[in-house]
């Protein structure tokens, strides 16, 4: 839909199916009664001297609505099916070609490991802004194996990348449900209710101590934070391809977040040093002086590998809660 044609519907009409249009309104001190009248009539029938006391022109408060609508209209609007992402190879920082074409699909979940300083934050930036040979890797990302639309890489509303960051603290004085409920609002998702209790049942899913919606987000631990980010990023991004940095250190049941994003049809790229966190994913790119110097397919020796990891990672997780309960390890 065209902000042009909200100006000619009925008022009334309009503001029920885009409510903020009235919120936009009264930010500038205009009162707007739902009419017979079309929003082009009303901003016509506006009042010059009362437009001049308020400090704005008929001419800057309509040109502030159509950037407002089309931004608002775009939030709205369904994205492009992301059935596939191709990463055509570029060049490592000696210049060295990387010599690959690899095509990640949703529901895949794809490890990127390597040293620091390797490169991995500059392979995450070549597909955030959707390369085109025009980074200092050279590199390529084709959507759907074509040359993708330019609002990947320059609209403030499509982001192709949702990031989760290891290093996360929340500043604002607001509760959980309240937190996840203006983040809700303001991606104008339908069933509002029913997502926010769906992201906090999830949260506390993945979440090693329950917490309730009234929670004070300053208040959740480290874990609790990440769960409850997580949740909301499979439930409520629109981004297709979810980035996590360095789940391992976050306090949370990570094959239950994994599950959950892939669930909800993510290209899953994790940063990870975790030899179970590698083992989940379906291949590891392996990168090395700021190229991806290989990559590895998870063999069926290493899925049995992981039932042991896993086995060992369980013993251990019985072992911490045992210390968090107070008790000893004199038998284990």
């Amino acid at each position: 839909m065209k902000a042009t044609s909200l100006y000619h519907k009925p008022l009334a009409v309009t503001l029920e199916e885009h409510p903020y249009i009235e919120d936009f309104l009264s930010s500038f001190g205009l009162e707007i009664q739902p009419t017979t009248t079309s929003l082009e009539e009303y901003l016509d029938t506006l009042d010059p001297d009362l437009l001049e006391d308020l400090g704005i022109s008929s001419e800057q408060l309509r040109k502030s609505l159509d950037d407002f609508l089309a931004g608002m209209l775009a939030l709205q609007s369904p994205l492009d099916k992301v059935e596939s992402l191709t990463i055509i190879g570029g060049r490592d920082k000696t210049g060295r070609p990387e010599h690959i074409e690899l095509t990640l699909r949703p529901g895949e979940v794809v490890c990127i490991v390597g040293p620091t300083g390797s490169g991995k934050s500059r392979l995450l930036a070549d597909i955030e802004w959707v390369a085109q040979g025009d980074t200092p890797t050279g590199r390529k990302i084709l959507i759907n194996d074509q040359v993708p639309d330019s609002k990947w890489r320059f609209s403030t509303e499509h982001k192709l990348v949702a990031q989760l960051s290891q290093n996360m603290n929340f500043v604002m004085d607001l509760s959980a449900e309240e937190f996840i409920r203006m983040h809700a609002e303001s991606r104008l998702v339908t069933n509002p209710e029913e997502k926010i209790a769906q992201i906090l049942e999830q949260a506390n899913e993945l979440a090693g101590e329950r917490f309730s919606p009234n929670t004070p987000v300053t208040s959740l631990s480290g874990g609790q934070s990440r769960a409850l980010m997580i949740a909301d990023m499979a439930i409520l991004s629109k981004s297709p391809i979810a980035l996590i940095d360095e789940i391992e250190n976050a306090g949370i049941d990570r094959k239950k977040a994994l599950d959950l994003l892939v669930k909800e049809e993510k290209i899953i790229l994790m940063a990870t040093h975790d030899p179970i966190l590698a083992l989940m994913g379906d291949r590891r790119l392996v990168i090395r002086n700021g190229g991806i110097d290989k990559i590895i397919e998870s063999s069926p020796a290493e899925r049995k590998n992981l039932i042991a990891l896993e086995e060992l990672d369980n013993k251990l997780l019985a072992l911490r809660n045992r210390i968090r309960g107070g008790e000893t390890l004199e038998n284990i």
